[in-house]
């Protein structure tokens, strides 16, 4: 397995719910000094969306904000390019995704695009069918 890795926004969620049973996996995975770890710019708005919609948690944006500059100290995040919307489309085009599955198409695309070829989630289900990426479920 290379070191680099694509964090999805689940792992992003479970680092810092400390209620999750996850919670530990996915510290751990950050903490991880071995691996390079990235994430992208639709990772970070699926995690401001997911805090800021739960009204459990109360939490203002400018608050997860916080949180989230917390989480991003060493891990890279990575922007669409035009090289990355290439590859979108030919995972569009090859994949077919319909519905919230073009979300984690995007996502792939752009670690894709960017010579990450792993991705460390929970939600196998979302990448599996992407034969482009080998999933480190956590």
């Amino acid at each position: 397995m290379n070191n680099s890795i694509l964090v999805d926004t689940n792992i992003l969620i479970y680092a810092i719910d400390a209620d999750s049973q996850f919670n530990e996996r996915a510290v751990r995975l950050l903490s991880d000094s071995s691996l390079k770890l990235f994430t992208t710019s639709k990772n970070i708005s699926e995690f401001l969306v997911v805090l800021t919609r739960n009204t459990e948690i109360n939490l203002s944006s400018s608050e997860c904000l916080e949180i989230l500059n917390g989480l991003l100290s060493d891990i890279v995040i990575l922007y669409p390019t035009p090289m990355s919307m290439n590859v979108f489309q030919e995972l569009v085009r090859q994949y077919n995704p319909r519905g919230l599955w073009i979300h984690d198409v995007e996502i792939a695309s752009i670690g894709i695009a960017h010579g990450i070829s792993a991705i460390a989630t929970n939600n196998v289900a979302d990448f599996k069918r992407i034969e482009e990426l080998e999933i480190i479920e956590i």
